[in-house]
C-alpha cells in the first residue's frame, strides 16, 4: 500500500498530505497510530524510538487520531455526546477502578463548550447531531487528552462552511498552543490554506515536498501527474 516513506513533523506546525484517493495517505497514518500493521520501519518521537503496535500505545505516547469516517470509527453513535467525549480519557476519571462521574461530567461539559458543540444536552446520542457537531465531538475527545500530535484525516468532510471555519480555528488554536497537526485532505484549497508544509503522494510513494510559500494547486497536480508517467 505504501513503501519507502520518510517524513518529519515539527513542533507547532500543520503538515499537510496531498494526493489522490488511494495514494496511501490514510494507510500511512493508520499504521503510525497502530490501527493497521506495517512491515517495517521506525518511528522517532522527541528524539527517542517509539514502538507502536496498537492505538493504546499511540495514545499513551501523546498522539491523537481523528479518523476519516467519523460515523464508523470516530464516534459510537448510540452513545451520548458526554460518553463519546470522555472515552479516550476515561482512565483519568477513575480511582481504584471506580469512575468519578462528577469529574467526568465537568470534563465533558468543558470540552464541549471549548469546541463549540451545539446541543441542548450532552446526554443526547451523538448520532442526533449535525455532521459538523459530530466532527467537533470527535476532535473534542482527542483535544481533551492534550496530545502533542493530532492526526486529522479529512477533518472537514461532509460538513457545512460555517462548521469548517470553526474547525479551522480549532486547528490553528492547537498549533498556537505548541501542538503539531498532520492533516490529510482531498480538498486542495484546504491543504494549501492550512498547511505549513505539504508532502505529495501518489501510488504509495512520496513524489514531492513543498513549502507553504511555493505551494499551488498546479504544482501539486503536476508532481502527481509526472509521477504517474514514471517521470
Amino acid at each position: 500500500v505504501f513503501h519507502d516513506i520518510n517524513f518529519n513533523l515539527r513542533k507547532g506546525e500543520i503538515l499537510g498530505f496531498a494526493g489522490l484517493m488511494g495514494s496511501g495517505r490514510t494507510e500511512i497514518m493508520r499504521a503510525v497510530f497502530g490501527v493497521d500493521p506495517h512491515a517495517g520501519g521506525e518511528l522517532v518521537f522527541k528524539g527517542e524510538p517509539l514502538k507502536i503496535t496498537k492505538p493504546e500505545d499511540a495514545i499513551k505516547a501523546g498522539l491523537g487520531f481523528v479518523t476519516e469516517n467519523r460515523k464508523t470509527e470516530g464516534l459510537i453513535l448510540d452513545f451520548s455526546i458526554l460518553r463519546n467525549i470522555a472515552l479516550p480519557s476515561v482512565d483519568s476519571f477513575a480511582q481504584s477502578g471506580v469512575i468519578n462521574f462528577n469529574i467526568l461530567n465537568d470534563f465533558a461539559d468543558k470540552m464541549a463548550k471549548k469546541l463549540g458543540v451545539k446541543t441542548s444536552s450532552l446526554d443526547l446520542e451523538a448520532g442526533a447531531l449535525s455532521g459538523g457537531n459530530q466532527q467537533k465531538v470527535v476532535i473534542a475527545k482527542w483535544v481533551g487528552r492534550h496530545p502533542e500530535v493530532i492526526i486529522m484525516d479529512e477533518p472537514t468532510r461532509g460538513i457545512d462552511v460555517g462548521a469548517k471555519y470553526e474547525i479551522y480555528c480549532i486547528i490553528n488554536d492547537l498549533v498556537a498552543a505548541g501542538k503539531s497537526v498532520i492533516m490529510i485532505s482531498s480538498e486542495l484549497p484546504e491543504v494549501l490554506g492550512m498547511s505549513d508544509r505539504i508532502y505529495i503522494m501518489n501510488e504509495g510513494k512520496f513524489v514531492g515536498e513543498v513549502s507553504k510559500e511555493e505551494a499551488t494547486s498546479e504544482l501539486i497536480m503536476s508532481k502527481i501527474v509526472k509521477s504517474g508517467k514514471g517521470a
